[in-house]
């Protein structure tokens, strides 16, 4: 049965992005040295980078698409990727913003949904067609669906930096109950993974 993952790098003192977001920083001040192991290592970590890539469906907030400015994004906005995003499936994209759908290269095509996240998360897997569901992120999002118990799988890659402040992961969530299941690392980042009971 396919499940909803949720694959988040986070600083030691459990930040997803540092402080000071904005369109030229939009993973904020020291925000960049989370991802190293993903382009430096990407090798050694090739498992989970493929990890995080094997859904067949993405949700994702609207900062993660087009940064922290609350207002309209420009209309020629195409999100950080270029003409073709990593994903290669459907995101749904959750915003107050009536978008079109964005088709991009290489399969992703962009729906922008005003939804409840129960309903967004039944789109998302009707349009998985049985596979994985993924929690991309940001920290808010994730938030909002590990509050509601709606992730089965918590994936975590802690990298060795301590950011001091920024958009925190877990803040407001409440208790949540993890039974770990597997732990790996390398020299730029901890693989930790949990159900989520």
């Amino acid at each position: 049965m396919s499940q909803v993952t949720c694959d988040l790098t986070v600083s030691l003192d459990g930040f997803v992005a540092g402080p000071d977001q904005s369109m030229e920083q939009p993973l904020g001040a020291g925000g960049e040295t989370l991802h190293c192991w993903q382009f430096q290592e990407r090798d050694t970590n090739a498992a989970e980078v493929a990890g995080i890539l094997e859904a067949g469906a993405y949700i994702m907030g609207r900062n993660m698409f087009a940064g922290p400015d609350e207002g309209v994004w420009p209309a020629d906005w195409r999100g950080w990727w270029g003409e073709e995003p990593p994903y290669h499936a459907p995101v749904f994209v959750l915003t107050s913003h009536a978008h079109e759908p964005l088709v991009m290269e290489g399969g992703t095509t962009f729906h922008f949904v005003n939804d409840p996240i129960e309903s967004v998360l039944a789109r998302a897997r009707e349009a998985a067609g049985g596979k994985n569901v993924a929690i991309a992120g940001g920290a808010s999002t994730a938030r909002q669906f590990l509050a509601a118990g709606l992730i089965d799988e918590l994936r975590l890659h802690v990298a060795p930096v301590i950011l001091g402040g920024g958009e925190r992961l877990l803040d407001g969530v409440g208790e949540l109950k993890l039974e770990p299941l597997d732990v790996r690392g390398t020299r730029l980042v901890s693989h930790l993974r949990y159900k989520v009971g």
